[in-house]
């Protein structure tokens, strides 16, 4: 009984000294992650490869979009909604413009989504920044440099945002250049 009490406290020992002579790991940093109430299950025959997407930014006046391109069956959204309900129509085959000359010339326009997101300015300011945008988009996806030089002989304004901005309002008159009128009566 004795002799198997000291074999126990040998056994200790050696675990203790194996733990003190080892160097300390380093403390490990917590990782912040999101966990969710139920564990998602992964369907049978879906494949979690996600799609490859392309990002473009077109900008006029106070107008940003951002138009982004994915494999799918020609549909395009602005802010969620198709562009068959944008109105007025004018505006619209302005956008449509960069889609039917990309059809003339490939395929791309035919076999992808396009999803814009657009803010800030009016609506003309938003139609002319959604079509930069789906040109930059469309050009970035085609293979070579065809498009894009179709692109610059119809209207180079597709792929280069204009740059003007409105010049601020200045002091003793009502806009930027104009001054008040005098009045001698």
């Amino acid at each position: 009984m004795i002799i198997m009490a000291e074999a126990n406290k040998n056994i200790n020992l050696d675990k203790e000294l194996e733990a003190i002579s080892q160097p300390k790991a380093a403390p490990q940093k917590r990782v912040a992650t999101r966990r969710s109430a139920s564990p998602k299950k992964k369907a049978a025959g879906k494949s979690t490869a996600k799609k490859k997407a392309i990002i473009e930014r077109g900008k006029r006046k106070e107008a940003v979009a951002r138009a982004t391109l994915v494999q799918g069956s020609g549909r395009i959204l602005i802010n969620g909604s198709d562009i068959k309900f944008m109105h007025p129509e004018m505006l619209r085959e302005l956008i449509l413009e960069p889609i039917k000359i990309a059809e003339r010339a490939t395929e791309i326009a035919k076999n992808s989504d396009i999803s814009v997101n657009v803010y800030g300015g009016g609506r003309s300011g938003q139609a002319q920044a959604i079509r930069s945008a789906i040109g930059k988009v469309l050009a970035e996806a085609a293979p070579g440099d065809s498009l894009r030089k179709l692109y610059m002989d119809y209207d180079r304004t597709i792929l280069v945002d204009d740059y003007r901005r409105v010049e601020p309002k200045k002091f003793l008159g009502p806009k930027a250049r104009a001054r008040f009128q005098k009045s001698y009566r």
